[in-house]
């Protein structure tokens, strides 16, 4: 069989994506298009969604690109209310979207940390709770996917709101996978390690990872095992799995994508 002639796993399944104009979020929503899914890209950046919505459909997807805010009520009920006029219905829920955070112990103010909380881990729920009445009146498949990190399952100095954050996303999926088991949906997510993307992009413009300590632990000495960070394409296959049929008899789990570093010490 031709590779434009394979079977489309996801066709006919309607998926939302946020964050998904660059970075984790858009190799997903690549993927889950090339699958056949019907993809909505919500991102607060509106042009750079569009943008990613007009490369997706280039390449022979079907893509449509949103504005949200999922820090705000009113802005996650009207995305929900237009996915709803387009489509009737959602399949795939995928809860991407996150700001980066290096604040530790010693600089943190209360106002920082309920802002990465409002968007990081607030986020998630406000849209899961906005998107469950599309999500019951799916067809089959219906998946809900958190984008969780290994900063929510280990310690790493300088990040206490984003490790909070994506801590509570880690028991927020095995929660909601027992209450929505009822109902046929599937919720998991995954813990991305070290991944290049435009939010590992610092201030002065340097990749985080191109720092001499970095490369020294994590490459040269293996806190990698796999001596490489990631990149949006490692994140996307596992991705696909569990959005797609293969993953019908998982819930519930947090599946570690991060080239090993969860198995060392």
């Amino acid at each position: 069989m031709a590779a434009g002639e394979r079977e489309r796993r996801l066709a006919g399944r309607v998926a939302v994506i946020t964050g998904g104009a660059q970075g984790i979020g858009f190799g997903i929503a690549s993927r889950l298009a090339e699958e056949g899914a019907a993809v909505v890209i919500a991102d607060i950046k509106s042009q750079g969604a569009k943008a990613a919505a007009e490369r997706i459909t280039q390449a022979g997807g079907a893509a449509v690109a949103v504005a949200v805010d999922i820090g705000d009520d009113a802005s996650v009920a009207e995305l929900a209310a237009g996915v709803a006029a387009l489509h009737g219905r959602c399949e795939i829920l995928v809860n991407n979207a996150a700001i980066t955070d290096t604040t530790g112990i010693d600089r943190m103010t209360m106002a920082r940390y309920h802002e990465v909380v409002r968007i990081n881990q607030d986020g998630a729920i406000r849209m899961t709770l906005a998107f469950l009445p599309l999500l019951r009146q799916g067809g089959e498949g219906r998946r809900i996917l958190n984008i969780a990190s290994i900063m929510g399952m280990r310690g790493q100095p300088d990040a206490i709101p984003y490790s909070t954050a994506k801590g509570a996303i880690v028991n927020f999926t095995r929660a909601l996978a027992c209450d929505l088991a009822k109902d046929g949906i599937m919720v998991n997510a995954i813990a991305p390690g070290f991944v290049d993307t435009p939010m590992s992009i610092l201030p002065d413009g340097s990749h985080e990872y191109d720092a001499d300590w970095f490369r020294d632990i994590y490459v040269k000495h293996g806190r990698i095992p796999l001596r490489r960070y990631g990149d949006p394409g490692d994140m996307a296959g596992p991705a696909f799995f569990l959005c797609c049929d293969d993953s019908r008899y998982v819930t519930g789990q947090i599946l570690m994508v991060d080239g090993g570093v969860s198995a060392t010490f």
